[in-house]
């Protein structure tokens, strides 16, 4: 195994959160008098940081956007976390690689605490060494930086036997400021054409595919 740190993205790589997500922007933009009736018109919100998206797709000024993402949180926090499953075969991946005595950690954009929540809700922390997310204030909402937190975190030493493992171009742009490899995954929410933008190291369409590169 050439790998011996394994870093995972949550939303739309270990778990899909589609349900919790746009449902959550939903009643958000709901707050501002914003209808969005369709919840996959929402799933561009799934990876970036949310403060960015808000800005991006509906020029929210900062303080709408501190409003709106507190109306975000406020159904996320009570239905929108547990509005989620996970992916079809991750769990037998993660106990391969934990058996393989590999040290497996979470880098999300999302919030810290609400990430520990989802991998306590679905049994999943007892595989990971470390979790590392953003910070509520908005602080450390960078992928390289959370990346680079896990580094640190985990003293790793060589950068050749890491791999970030996401489904957006943001991981594979936070793996490469970090300059470690990168694979993404297609069974999330970027495109082929997102994904290979970004030029990972792999692309992988499944998570059969995933496993065979990792083991």
């Amino acid at each position: 195994m050439k790998y011996k740190y394994i870093l995972f993205d949550l939303d739309g790589t270990l778990t899909d959160p589609k349900i919790g997500i746009t449902k959550a922007v939903q009643y958000a933009l709901g707050k501002n008098n914003i209808v969005e009736e369709s919840l996959d018109s929402l799933e561009k919100f799934i990876g970036p940081p949310l403060k960015d998206s808000f800005a991006e797709f509906y020029s929210f000024d900062e303080k709408r956007i501190v409003d709106t993402i507190q109306y975000y949180r406020k159904y996320f926090t009570e239905k929108g976390i547990f509005e989620n499953e996970v992916y079809s075969g991750i769990l037998d991946l993660l106990r391969e690689l934990k058996n393989r005595d590999c040290k497996i950690a979470v880098a999300t954009s999302k919030p810290t605490v609400f990430a520990n929540t989802v991998l306590k809700h679905f049994g999943m922390m007892g595989y990971f060494d470390l979790v590392v997310g953003s910070n509520l204030d908005g602080s450390l909402g960078n992928k390289a930086e959370i990346i680079n937190c896990v580094i640190e975190g985990l003293k790793i030493k060589n950068l050749k036997e890491i791999i970030m493992i996401g489904d957006r171009k943001y991981d594979v742009i936070g793996a490469e400021k970090n300059n470690i490899d990168s694979i993404g995954v297609l069974y999330g929410y970027g495109s082929l054409e997102e994904l290979e933008g970004a030029r990972p190291t792999y692309i992988v369409d499944s998570i059969s595919q995933l496993s065979k590169l990792l083991i």
